[in-house]
C-alpha cells in the first residue's frame, strides 16, 4: 500500500504518483494540501503512501505535533461550553476545536449530552485549515447515526505517538503494522474496549482499573520501546498472567 516516494514540503506531486478511481474522489490524508485548481503539495517531509482501493493518498511522517485533517477520528477533551457549542482540546499545540452540541445521534436541545470540562468524546474532524479553528462531529452527517462516535464514559486516557496511533488505526494492524499486543491480550482472555484517536490518544476501558492500567501500559510500552512482534507477545502473556 505504501510507495517508496519520499517527499518534501512545497513539492508539486507528480500526478502519476497519485491513485485514480473510476467512481471515488481522491481523498487527501495527513501531510498533504490541495491548491486549486489541481495542485497537490506536501506540508511535511515523509513517505508518500497511497491506498488504491480507497483512492486515498497521505504522507507518513514521525512528527510530534498533531495537525488536524478533515476526516480524522480523534479523542477530544471538553474544555468548556458556550450557547450551542462545546470547545474541546485535541492536543497541547492545536487550537480548541468546536463541537456543535446537537452533533450527536438523536440529539435535541432537551436530549443532547450534558458534557463538562474533562469529559472525553470520540469525534471526527469535519473542518481543518490554517485559517480557522478545527470543527468536530459525533454523528455521521449522511446517516444521522453515531457509528461509534460520541461521549467516552469511564475508562482511562493514554498518550501515544502519532505513528503508533496510525499503526493502531490500520485496517489490519497485525499484518500491516506488526502490532500484535492487543490481539495477543484478547487471545489470553483479557476483555477490553479501546478507541484510538489520530491525535495520539488512546482510550481504554475494561472490567477493573488494574486491567485498564495494564492494557494502557502495554500499548505505551510497545510504542516507546519499539517492541517487535515476539516481544509484544511475551509482554501480553506476562500481563495476562498477572491479572
Amino acid at each position: 500500500m505504501a510507495t517508496e516516494t519520499f517527499v518534501l514540503p512545497g513539492e508539486t506531486l507528480d500526478p502519476t504518483a497519485l491513485p485514480s478511481h473510476p467512481k471515488l474522489p481522491l481523498k487527501l490524508g495527513p501531510g498533504l494540501r490541495h491548491i486549486p485548481p489541481n495542485t497537490i503539495t506536501p506540508t511535511v517531509a515523509g513517505q508518500l503512501c497511497t491506498d488504491k482501493r480507497k483512492n486515498a493518498v497521505w504522507v507518513e511522517f514521525n512528527g510530534s505535533r498533531y495537525i488536524p485533517t478533515a476526516g480524522d477520528l480523534v479523542i477530544a477533551t471538553i474544555q468548556k461550553s458556550s450557547v450551542d457549542l462545546y470547545h474541546a482540546s485535541l492536543s497541547d499545540y492545536t487550537p480548541n476545536a468546536s463541537l456543535p452540541q446537537l452533533s450527536f445521534e438523536g440529539a435535541t436541545k432537551k436530549t443532547r449530552p450534558q458534557l463538562t470540562s474533562g469529559n472525553l468524546v470520540y469525534g471526527r474532524v469535519t473542518l481543518a485549515n490554517k485559517h480557522m479553528d478545527p470543527e468536530l462531529e459525533c454523528v455521521s452527517s449522511s446517516t444521522g447515526k453515531s457509528e461509534g462516535l460520541g461521549p467516552l464514559t469511564g475508562g482511562m486516557l493514554f498518550t501515544i505517538s502519532l505513528g503508533m496511533a496510525r499503526r493502531m488505526m490500520l485496517p489490519k494492524p497485525v499484518e500491516q503494522g506488526n502490532l500484535v499486543v492487543l490481539d495477543e491480550l484478547g487471545a489470553q482472555g483479557v476483555a477490553f474496549e479501546i478507541a484510538v484517536g489520530r491525535n495520539g490518544r488512546v482510550w481504554v476501558d475494561s472490567k477493573t482499573v488494574k486491567t485498564t492500567l495494564a492494557i494502557g501500559k502495554a500499548i505505551v510500552d510497545t510504542d516507546e520501546k519499539g517492541l517487535g512482534v515476539e516481544d509484544q507477545k511475551k509482554l501480553a502473556r506476562k500481563l495476562a498472567r498477572d491479572l
